[in-house]
């Protein structure tokens, strides 16, 4: 039963990070690859993330500037409410009690989140 579980959690671990091949860069997946620790792993997914926030913060400030005045509040609450959302559910996947793979979940849902808004972001400005 226990080997069945680890099993099952290392596919729920690795699936993520496949997935999201499609939204980070190669450096990110090679550091990954090359991680040797879990701690290791976090660190690779705290410096995409910095990465990906740079590039949604770029991709926020253009959609601001490219809005009518009259739409430009409303991007803005949105994106205060998609921020309050992105942190509280990472976070809530960083449980205490789900280990040291539970903060590499966290920090890779923090990465993912964050890509897929930038694209989102980019996207208002059209092709």
């Amino acid at each position: 039963m226990n080997y069945l579980y680890a099993v099952l959690l290392c596919v729920a671990c690795i699936e993520p990070v496949q997935a999201a091949d499609a939204l980070h860069g190669a450096d990110h997946q090679r550091c990954l690859n090359q991680a040797g620790s879990t701690q290791a792993m976090v660190e690779c997914n705290d410096q995409e993330f910095r990465r990906q926030d740079v590039r949604l913060n770029r991709a926020y400030r253009a959609a601001i500037a490219a809005q009518p005045d009259k739409r430009k509040a409303a991007l803005q609450q949105v994106q205060r409410q998609w921020l309050r959302y992105r942190d509280a559910n990472c976070h809530f996947l960083s449980d205490p009690d789900g280990g040291s793979l539970a903060r590499v979940t966290a920090t890779q849902c923090m990465v993912t989140m964050t890509a897929t808004r930038a694209t989102e972001l980019e996207q208002l400005l059209g092709p």
